[in-house]
């Protein structure tokens, strides 16, 4: 029975997620609302490493499997995609900047702090 009590806790959290999300009307997905509430149950000491850590160890090595549904979707959405490149690419090469000057920022702050 304890295999199942990691997977019940991280799809709970999944699920509480999901329920905030739509009944709060929130423009943060479910998913990551639950693992920020997880995050949370993990760091308050009311959920244990060691009750959810196979679980998601298994669910980390298995991670490629997931994205399989993601690229099909965008195999089936071929024309629209070609017909929005522009701002898509305008999107990712802002996204990608931004994240690694806050990237570097952080870095650069806990590197502070340590010495």
């Amino acid at each position: 029975m304890r295999p199942y009590r990691g997977l019940a806790i991280i799809f709970g959290f999944y699920a509480l997620g999901e329920f905030t999300s739509s009944a709060l009307d929130l423009p943060v997905p479910g998913s990551v609302l639950g693992m920020l509430f997880l995050l949370a149950a993990l760091l308050s000491g009311a959920v244990r490493l060691e009750w959810v850590e196979g679980e998601a160890e298994l669910l980390v090595r298995n991670m490629s499997v997931m994205f399989i549904p993601p690229g099909v979707g965008i195999v089936t959405y071929t024309a629209l995609i070609k017909s929005q490149a522009v701002p898509i690419v305008g999107a990712l090469v802002i996204s990608f900047l931004v994240t690694l000057l806050v990237t570097a920022k952080t870095v650069e702050i806990l590197r502070r702090g340590r010495k």
